[in-house]
């Protein structure tokens, strides 16, 4: 491969594997980050320059910065934005830390491609959470299980902001790509996303849910909370076979499966559970309405996705990206150990 591709946001835990696994295919990668002077987050991106001479180039951009990508994105063939804010407690303003960083960033990004020529496709780094806002609309599905035909019409501002910043994010997306011809869009879906990642970085979501894992802030027991998990890996995989398979089209929603926190939590335990305070227990549902003013969950919150099933049809990402998905409990051990090597855990 000879082409140039785009990657926005490349300092991101997907998105360094999308600038590796790109790289390693022969493509000349543009890659954007906020800042080039913060060395701690762009270190990995420096080796890869490195490894790959004259391969990849970064260049400085902001997402609410109007026609800062337009200079990266310089006779590209593809874009691949997964610049977007990833937070889901601690939110203050989801307004500001949110809605406008992922909604403007898509215009903007959007809007240099309408001005590039050279662009011809498009692949948005979306969630699993603009198809679906709380585990209880599982029940109004048509077949009980969540696809790629289904949006999220439950979240909003002030309940599931992030889920409602990326449905928002990602209907414009597709609202901009309709308005011409010369570009396609093909957008990925991915679920809670876990895997080792190629920085020592520590300000991720996964991070965080892992770290409380292991350090004993769950030792007395879990919600019977749901996630659908997807390794980092086949996640940046699928960015790359949607720029390749130019058949590729509409949207891919990636996991794996479906598992419990109990679930996770008996796979670490099967490695760590005589050194560290890992839950062994789930607890009751009324403990957790009990207790959720006190741990940042709201009574709404609880009552519609603790108990409650959550199923995923991946069936697309498996035929038409060639994912094979990896097992879960590799990809957590994996996780948990680069965490534990790193001293993240006291």
């Amino acid at each position: 491969m000879s082409e140039k591709v785009l990657v926005t946001g490349a300092s991101g835990y997907i998105a360094a594997w999308i600038v590796k696994f790109l790289l390693e295919e022969g493509y000349t990668v543009n890659a954007t980050i906020r800042d080039r002077n913060n060395l701690q987050k762009i270190q990995h991106l420096i080796d890869l320059q490195l490894k790959f001479p004259q391969k990849l180039f970064l260049f400085d951009a902001d997402l609410l910065k109007i026609g800062s990508f337009k200079e990266s994105m310089k006779d590209c063939v593809a874009v691949i934005h997964t610049a977007s804010p990833f937070v889901i407690s601690g939110i203050k303003d989801a307004q500001k830390e949110l809605v406008d960083p992922a909604l403007e960033g898509t215009r903007n990004v959007l809007n240099s491609v309408n001005e590039t020529e050279s662009v011809k496709r498009v692949v948005l780094t979306s969630s699993i959470v603009s198809i679906y806002g709380d585990a209880i609309d599982l029940e109004d599905t048509r077949n009980g299980i969540f696809d790629e035909s289904i949006w999220n019409t439950t979240s909003t501002l002030n309940h599931q902001p992030y889920s409602y910043s990326k449905k928002l994010a990602e209907k414009e997306a597709w609202k901009i790509q309709s308005e011409q011809s010369r570009w396609d869009l093909v957008t990925i879906n991915p679920g809670f996303v876990f895997g080792p990642s190629l920085t020592n970085r520590a300000d991720s979501t996964s991070i965080d849910f892992m770290i409380n894992m292991l350090n004993g802030k769950l030792k007395f027991g879990v919600p019977k909370l749901n996630f659908a998990v997807v390794d980092v890996r086949n996640v940046a995989r699928a960015h790359v076979n949607a720029v390749k398979n130019t058949n590729a089209k509409g949207r891919y929603i990636l996991v794996n499966e479906t598992i419990s926190m109990k679930n996770i939590a008996d796979i670490l335990s099967k490695k760590y559970g005589d050194k560290y305070s890992i839950p062994k227990n789930e607890l009751p549902k009324i403990l957790i309405y009990g207790s959720a003013p006190f741990i940042g969950l709201t009574w709404k919150y609880v009552r519609r996705n603790i108990d409650k099933p959550l199923l995923f049809d991946n069936t697309k990402s498996k035929k038409e990206l060639s994912i094979n998905y990896s097992k879960s409990e590799q990809t957590i051990l994996e996780h948990a150990e680069q965490i534990i090597n790193i001293g993240l855990i006291k």
